[in-house]
């Protein structure tokens, strides 16, 4: 056989073979027992009578792999006569899961959440559940979130809080306390672009309720209001994220952007912005290196109220519950996180961390992230308890010790990851 001859029987048999791709023939979903198949398959994008597309597959496993309802994923697919056949394998999670943060000091400030939740109602992965809080104060609230409503890219939520805590006021003469309720009312419109990327927008109505308890006074800084309040909120989100049980891969960013409209002149509207960047990196076998920046700015009044706050369960572990507030924020929060021990269900996972971060003062400039008062730094150790078949049931205790100026030190309790 001469070359020409060669070239075109390689091009003949080439044709020959893609011109008799077999297409998908059947596409079964094995191993759900409370979620519904047709909530499966709605999210899917293998159609059956096209053509096998092994990365659309892959897609399609991250994608499920990343539902509250599932544990984990994965397909096996079989070559048949008629053509493939693809199975989705389904490991579910257990979905009706309590919620707990614990937080205190050594000034002995001690607080806690709690709250149940279903993450796979009726089987269509809603959420639905309620919470208690009790910061000196009770507080409640309840969600409901069906991101899939009305089609694999449509949903709505809605929410509702009573929030009612003790806040410390930052004046010039002082620290004064407050206590601060707020009642709020929202909807949420939830639409899905692609595997990637989603979006929502909605409005929160609520009201706003100070009432003066304790401490310092300046003239200009009412003691006591009520305000009602219109909320509209942007939520941006991009999402690379692949999970396999404990671990976790890839890169995501979330951006929230909001503005308030008062219905009195009690306070100022505002605009309030901040993005979180995360990032994970698995490490060997059993390693995972995890972080978060979050790079935010706010309308900057010279208030006193400001919206962005130093606090325990938000952003600094071990530094306290709300002692200080800005209407800018930089903060960075990296830990590594070890596989200690792992059998069937349970995982023992152990992190060492550093949390960093600075405001900018109220009325303030730019520079104010960069002085030394509004600088804190606050290194330290965690465990974390899993059980890998129920949905964020992961127990967490972190201590931090700050060792920038005048910091505290404290341990941090909580359910599911710190970030």
């Amino acid at each position: 056989m001469n070359f020409s001859r060669l070239v075109f029987f390689i091009f003949f048999t080439t044709c020959v073979a893609f011109g008799q791709n077999k297409v998908v023939s059947e596409i079964r979903i094995q191993g759900n027992k409370k979620t519904k198949t047709s909530a499966i398959t709605r999210l899917t994008n293998i159609e059956q009578g096209k053509a096998l597309d092994s990365l659309q597959i892959e897609k399609d496993i991250r994608r499920l792999k990343r539902l509250p309802s599932i544990a984990h994923a994965y397909y096996e697919v079989y070559e048949k006569e008629e053509g493939y056949e693809v199975v989705y394998g389904i490991e579910e999670n257990f979905t009706i899961i309590p919620s707990a943060n614990l937080y205190t000091t050594n000034n002995d400030e001690f607080a806690f959440r709690i709250g149940l939740y279903e993450f796979n109602l009726f089987g269509q992965n809603i959420v639905l559940g309620g919470l208690y809080q009790n910061d000196i104060y009770s507080s409640y609230g309840a969600n409901l979130r069906a991101p899939f409503l009305f089609s694999k890219k449509l949903g709505v939520a809605f929410n509702y809080s009573n929030l009612t805590t003790e806040e410390p006021v930052f004046l010039e003469s002082g620290t004064a306390d407050y206590k601060y309720n707020n009642t709020s009312y929202e909807v949420l419109g939830l639409y899905q672009f692609n595997f990637q990327n989603r979006i929502e927008l909605g409005v929160n109505y609520f009201n706003e309720d100070y009432t003066y308890k304790r401490g310092a006074t300046e003239a200009g800084v009412p003691q006591d209001f009520d305000v009602n309040k219109l909320l509209y909120k942007l939520i941006y989100e991009y999402d690379n994220l692949d999970y396999d049980y404990q671990y976790v891969s890839g890169f995501k960013s979330t951006l929230n952007a909001q503005y308030v409209v008062s219905t009195e002149n009690v306070l100022p509207d505002f605009l309030i912005g901040w993005n979180d960047f995360l990032y994970h990196k698995r490490i060997g076998k059993k390693g995972n290196w995890s972080s978060r920046l979050r790079l935010g700015l706010a309308s900057n009044d010279d208030s006193p109220f400001a919206p962005f706050a130093v606090d325990n369960n938000l952003n600094i572990r071990g530094v306290g519950n709300t002692i200080d507030r800005g209407t800018g924020v930089i903060v960075l929060n990296t830990e590594y996180r070890h596989t200690l021990y792992e059998k069937d269900w349970f995982v023992l996972q152990s992190n060492v961390f550093v949390d960093g971060g600075s405001w900018r003062n109220p009325g303030g400039d730019f520079g104010d992230f960069g002085d030394s008062q509004n600088f804190r730094i606050y290194p330290g150790v965690g465990l974390r308890l899993m059980h890998k078949r129920i949905f964020n049931a992961i127990f967490r205790i972190d201590y931090g010790h700050g060792v920038t100026d005048d910091a505290t030190k404290g341990f941090v309790f909580g359910i599911g990851q710190y970030f």
